[in-house]
């Protein structure tokens, strides 16, 4: 009964921190990536453009990628948000949120990275990275969440990965091919940033307006 309470205030607390965001775009990818690495580069690319095209900018709040799209989003002007998970070897908030909740629970962390984002990207990383992608694969495939874009970046380190589900998933009628077709990949910032804007405005009826800062929009 303890647990559960403790889960059920958990879901609470986040929903009541995160509640009032502006359309998200949720950004997964490695923590360990310093600010040298290409990967670390293009994600503040990705933020920055996610800002300029008027979304809030999410991640898990961590340091890496997560720290360069928080931190591509506060330098273009925008909101960034991180939603932190607490862990034996602490990982701290990065310095480029506007706000962040911190989490002991990784599926309570996963709920709210999905909840309020209108797409997701995913950069290089690790089992995170890949729990993060299955997992919001598996929620479009049965229909639990809206057929959102799921945009994978680095084409080159994302192929075997995308060769597996073509060849093997799909050959052995495991998934459908709709299914492995659902990850778009991309080795460009502005056209994953592209396909998000346009699935927010074409498939979900988004409309900027003075709060979404059209101006942003039409500069991009």
């Amino acid at each position: 009964m303890r647990r559960a309470l403790r889960i059920f205030f958990e879901i609470m607390k986040g929903f009541r921190q995160l509640h009032f965001l502006a359309p998200c775009v949720t950004v997964f990818g490695s923590a360990r990536f310093t600010e040298e690495h290409a990967s670390y580069i293009l994600a503040r690319e990705i933020g920055q453009r996610l800002a300029r095209a008027g979304f809030t900018v999410m991640t898990g709040g961590g340091p890496g990628i997560m720290e360069a799209a928080n931190r591509g989003a506060k330098e273009a002007g925008g909101y960034s948000v991180g939603c932190n998970i607490e862990l034996p070897k602490e990982q701290k908030p990065n310095p480029y949120l506007d706000r962040w909740v911190s989490f002991r629970y990784f599926f309570v962390r996963k709920l709210m990275l999905v909840k309020y984002s209108y797409a997701f990207i995913a950069m290089p990383g690790g089992f995170g990275t890949l729990d993060e992608i299955f997992e919001t694969a598996t929620l479009i495939q049965t229909h639990k969440i809206k057929d959102f874009p799921l945009i994978v970046v680095g084409r080159e380190y994302w192929q075997p990965l995308l060769d597996f589900l073509h060849g093997r998933l799909v050959e052995a009628k495991t998934i459908d091919p709709i299914d492995a077709d659902r990850i778009l990949v991309t080795d460009s910032a502005e056209e994953a940033v592209r396909l998000a804007r346009d699935a927010a405005l074409r498939q979900f009826g988004l409309t900027y307006g003075p709060k979404f800062k059209r101006r942003w929009f039409l500069g991009e």
